[in-house]
């Protein structure tokens, strides 16, 4: 384990002096790349940016080697993600390489001394390190999402119904907002401003985010425009489903919760308490463990 260490830090200051050194040498990358590896440069962490200019030279051959379906499929997560710290797909190519390497080199070096744990962590840590920010940002993401939209809603319907059309409404009330949500509106009507018609710009928008609610919101509004509902009841109505949803979906929650508490309390706390009831009524009756033991 001591040399396994030992290797993770060597690693570590020769990615330091490595990094340092392609710095200083300005490397040629090609021009998408170099796009990639700036983006979001000021939103990543330090730790981040380093491990993507060491990676950035071999996210081709990792692109390459996962085919053009895994990319779009990984490509669609960062999108469901928000591009968490600037994050692209060649970024994430940069990061796999240099995780896989690390964690590669230290699971064989751990299964040479004969540490299969060791291993087993090293080489979870090549295979799945990378995709953990990324399942962290798209949970924290679409709760964010679903919990601004019923209130976005209320508040577009009174700002529409003030006598506002409806795309200077959205812009206002998105320009209110801080968040994922309002991310999205926000490249939504930008998509809208350059050309793509509304119905295209909201499936993009409904595309990028993985939300019952904001299918429904799209849905709505689409059929909407089909049928020529007023829209202000659109969306007082479809508000007022999110709110009665979300109440199922904690009332589920809670049901969930309580036979798993009790598993809890039974396999545990319960037996750990006649423990610490017996142990202490042991204790106090005045027995000499010394007779009982034969000493």
């Amino acid at each position: 384990m001591g040399l396994l260490l030992a290797l993770v830090m060597g690693l570590s200051v020769w990615g330091i002096f490595a990094g340092l050194r392609i710095y200083r040498a300005e490397a040629k990358l090609p021009g998408d790349l170099a796009l990639a590896l700036e983006v979001g440069s000021s939103r990543t962490s330090a730790v981040g940016s380093l491990v993507d200019r060491l990676g950035m030279r071999y996210a081709p051959a990792v692109l390459r080697l996962m085919g053009p379906k895994r990319v779009a499929k990984y490509r669609r997560r960062i999108d469901l993600a928000g591009n968490p710290g600037g994050l692209t797909i060649d970024r994430y190519a940069a990061r796999r390489a240099v995780y896989g390497v690390i964690g590669g080199l230290g699971g064989l070096i751990a299964l040479s001394e004969g540490s299969l744990f060791s291993a087993l962590i090293m080489f979870a840590f090549a295979a799945f390190w990378a995709e953990v920010g990324i399942w962290s940002a798209i949970r924290i993401r679409k709760d964010a999402i679903e919990r601004t939209l019923p209130d976005f809603l209320d508040v577009l319907a009174v700002v529409v119904s003030a006598g506002l059309g409806f795309r200077q409404a959205l812009d206002r009330v998105a320009s209110r907002y801080e968040g994922p949500w309002a991310d999205e509106l926000r490249i939504t009507l930008r998509q809208m401003d350059l050309g793509m018609s509304r119905r295209d710009a909201f499936a993009e928008l409904r595309r990028r985010n993985d939300s019952e609610q904001v299918a429904m919101f799209v849905t709505a509004l689409q059929q909407g425009e089909e049928l020529g509902a007023p829209i202000v009841d659109t969306l007082v109505a479809l508000a007022q489903d999110m709110r009665r949803t979300d109440a199922q979906s904690a009332r589920r929650k809670a049901a969930r919760a309580v036979p798993k508490a009790t598993l809890m309390i039974t396999t545990f706390m319960v037996p750990a308490t006649m423990i610490l009831l017996g142990a202490g009524m042991l204790l106090g009756s005045g027995t000499d463990f010394s007779t009982i033991m034969g000493e």
